[in-house]
């Protein structure tokens, strides 16, 4: 997978910008405030539709403008696919591949692979359950469009069920015949569902232990567990021994959006457990293994944006890696960092071909 020119109309902090990439690997480099990470989101954006960075499109606008572009010529097993995705104030957003628009956004996922290693990327072990849902549900949906969908689809009934039981509660009344709807669809949603992510699960464990090992001792055992509900009983007997429960909290308290990963180093909690340097291995390895899975099932490598990665890891670390996805056959690197020498120090050490784009010295223009 190659990105051979990205263009910006206001986006963020970008009025009008435009680049060409021919290496292998791409580093933005400037200080802080001058849009390296917004040229990753913006390639993320591309790749999936929304901002990594800030879901909300509204705020992606450039202040003093109503509307963004943003536009990406890319190769994908010799095709040549160029993605628009513009937005503008009071009207959907719309994303295009080679000129038609797609019906709907979700269309797209999967089209440009994609794995970005990020400091916010912490929040997988720190934050709660929907960070790291949201992790497998991201890797499953760009490589099974049906998984996507289905997925969408039981969110979908899953709020309107929430909607349902607060309306309960707010007039004082209970209709088991409606709340049955919703339950016979969220129970014929969540099976392929769950499946899947057994599946997944099955399939992506080994990998990321592999991946681990490289880059930690060996004498460390890490674990994924993937925890569902689904695993003690079927979801209509979940449901209805949660009834009384979800009528009082007035939202749905059993089903696959209550799903977890749980992540272990030698039988113990990583979040509790794990020191720094562990934690951090941790992450580098689920996203190495992302990489792997996603190449795999795709049958293409997945472009890899890394954000500001040297102000949370040491420079060896960061060398580590890329050696790593050079040697798994990678498509293309992207790498944002404040110090131009740290970066080219890290990249000489891969023998690979690169190239430095200096932020600080450039207009608000084209490059």
């Amino acid at each position: 997978m190659q990105l051979h020119r990205l263009s910006l109309t206001n986006y963020k902090n970008q009025k009008a910008f435009q680049l060409d990439f021919q290496a292998p690997i791409n580093g933005f480099v400037g200080n802080n405030g001058v849009g390296k990470t917004n040229l990753l989101d913006a390639i993320y954006h591309l790749a999936l539709g929304k901002s990594y960075f800030n879901p909300v499109a509204t705020q992606n606008i450039h202040f003093d403008a109503d509307f963004f572009v943003l536009e990406g010529v890319f190769s994908k097993k010799e095709e040549t696919e160029k993605i628009v995705c513009s937005f503008k104030k009071g009207s959907k957003k719309v994303i295009k591949r080679n000129g038609k628009a797609y019906e709907k956004i979700a269309e797209h996922i999967g089209l440009i692979p994609l794995v970005i290693i990020s400091p916010s990327d912490q929040d997988l072990i720190v934050a709660g359950s929907g960070v790291r849902r949201k992790f497998m549900d991201g890797i499953i949906g760009q490589t099974d469009t049906a998984y996507l969908d289905g997925l969408l689809r039981y969110n979908r009934v899953v709020e309107q069920r929430n909607s349902l039981l607060k309306f309960f509660a707010a007039n004082q009344q209970f209709d088991a015949t409606n709340l049955a709807v919703y339950n016979e669809q969220l129970v014929e949603l969540s099976q392929p569902l769950y499946e899947k992510r057994k599946a997944f699960m099955t399939a992506f464990t080994p990998v990321f232990e592999k991946r681990y090992q490289q880059i930690s001792t060996p004498q460390e055992q890490v674990q994924i567990q993937y925890q569902t509900q689904l695993d003690e009983k079927p979801l209509a007997d979940l449901l209805e021994t949660a009834l009384a429960k979800d009528r009082a909290l007035q939202f749905s308290s059993v089903g696959l959006h209550k799903d977890d990963l749980e992540f272990r180093l030698d039988g113990h909690p990583v979040k509790k457990f794990g020191s720094q340097g562990q934690q951090k291995s941790f992450l580098i390895a689920l996203k190495l293994a992302q990489f792997d899975y996603m190449q795999q099932q795709q049958g293409v490598p997945p472009i890899v944006l890394l954000d500001d990665i040297f102000d949370r890891l040491d420079q060896e670390r960061v060398a580590k890696i890329v050696s790593l996805l050079s040697a798994a056959d990678f498509g293309q690197i992207f790498i944002s960092d404040t110090h131009a020498d740290r970066s080219e120090k890290a990249l000489q050490a891969s023998a690979m071909t690169y190239e430095l784009f200096a932020l600080d010295a450039v207009k608000n223009d084209t490059l």
